[in-house]
């Protein structure tokens, strides 16, 4: 077999890329399709596709051409880019490289999914008021997803770390394409009849295209009729379908959804030991105060006690026995000095020390005081009265004086 030159992949990339760019038509090309996989990159470009009814083509938007984009790119929206078309030499393929893009009107999709959501928020499928409250200690959760992939996994692995003894019952449903719609609207009916605590609906992230399943009515027909909340977890937190505004309770990611589904019961636990704690110190703080409120009164009741009211009353009148004694011998003192002052002054004018000096008590023989000459008859008898006795005398003569005579 006679082998031709040999060349490598970079020299036949390369030869590719030359032949393009030297291709005038493909120098400035205008394409008109519909928004998918449409990302923005952290360094600034966006990264897209522009597909139609038979075929697609890869776009790309460097972060200085997008001065002139007057509007944020989202899948499903129609649009005419601009631009040229050559090959990545790295990847071996083509793409358009944009340089101006512009909306041709709303993509397909993009339409549909207004219709439907202006129909279903017009029907009250949106309504914050009948949406449930998503339980808080859940034991059963149904899960309505693809059986194979990391959204499922993720779910499983975050229930499980968060709460292993919860129970996940997984409804195997198909996601994307042709009867994806009608499988996940039987799961959320299935598990809504077998009594679940809690339903998570959702995917990982896709295209517009790919989540387009969760766009369909019947699904929201589904979440709107079913019993037991619904968590939706469709796609990623920049995703937005209408299960998610049907659904009681949207999640950004799979996994987001898990948490938010299942309690961690390492919190509960340490709840738990929080309120024990909590509890017991309430317990020793009560303790304390009715001890000390118990030692009060029991002092208060020993203060009552007939027995301690008789030593306290014992003791009061020992204290006023006291005080009275005190107050008698300093009444006795008082007296006893007031009865010598009294004696002395009685002792000065006393009869008998008059009599002791040579006087003598004349009296009557009635012993009435005669202190007057006027107050005898000559003839009667008297008594004269002296310090050492008595003698009766008769009067023979009397004998007035001068100052106040007859």
């Amino acid at each position: 077999m006679n082998r031709g030159k040999v060349y490598s992949v970079s020299s036949v990339n390369q030869y590719i890329k030359n032949m393009f760019s030297n291709e005038y038509a493909l120098s400035v090309v205008f394409v008109k399709g519909e928004i998918s996989n449409c990302k923005y990159h952290s360094s600034g470009h966006i990264y897209f596709t522009v597909k139609d009814e038979g075929s697609q083509l890869a776009c790309v938007m460097f972060r200085g051409d997008r001065k002139g984009l007057g509007f944020t790119m989202e899948n499903g929206q129609e649009i005419i880019v601009g631009g040229s078309i050559n090959v990545y030499e790295r990847d071996g393929k083509y793409q358009l490289y944009a340089k101006k893009i512009v909306l041709a009107g709303d993509g397909i999709l993009a339409e549909r999914y207004e219709q439907l959501k202006k129909k279903l928020e017009s029907a009250g499928y949106f309504d914050p008021d009948r949406k449930l409250p998503i339980p808080k200690y859940v034991k059963r959760v149904g899960i309505v997803t693809a059986q194979t992939g990391a959204a499922v996994q993720d779910m499983i692995n975050i229930s499980t770390r968060r709460n292993p003894y919860v129970q996940l019952i997984l409804y195997p449903a198909k996601v994307q394409g042709e009867g994806a719609a009608e499988t996940i609207a039987a799961g959320i009916q299935t598990l809504d009849e077998a009594k679940v605590d809690v339903i998570i609906v959702g995917r990982g992230g896709g295209s517009m295209e790919d989540l387009w399943a969760f766009n369909e009515e019947i699904v929201a027909d589904a979440v709107f009729a079913c019993r037991t909340p619904v968590i939706s977890a469709v796609g990623h937190e920049t995703d937005f379908t209408i299960t998610d505004f049907v659904a009681d309770l949207r999640a950004p990611t799979p996994s987001a959804a898990a948490e938010l589904a299942v309690y961690d019961v390492r919190q509960v636990l340490e709840e738990l030991y929080d309120y024990e704690d909590r509890l017991a110190r309430s317990i020793l703080r009560q303790i304390e105060t009715y001890s000390e409120r118990l030692s009060f009164l029991e002092a208060k009741l020993k203060s009552c006690h007939p027995e301690h009211q008789i030593r306290e009353q014992r003791q009061r009148l020992m204290n006023l026995e006291d005080r009275l004694c005190v107050v008698i011998r300093q009444a006795c003192r008082d007296k006893k000095h007031e009865f010598a002052l009294l004696a002395g002054r009685l002792d000065s004018v006393s009869p008998l020390k008059k009599l002791a000096s040579g006087y003598a008590y004349v009296s009557d023989k009635d012993q009435n005081m005669i202190d007057s000459v006027h107050r005898v008859k000559k003839g009667e008898e008297v008594c004269v009265t002296f310090a050492d006795g008595m003698v009766t005398a008769e009067v023979r003569e009397i004998t007035p004086s001068g100052k106040g005579g007859k």
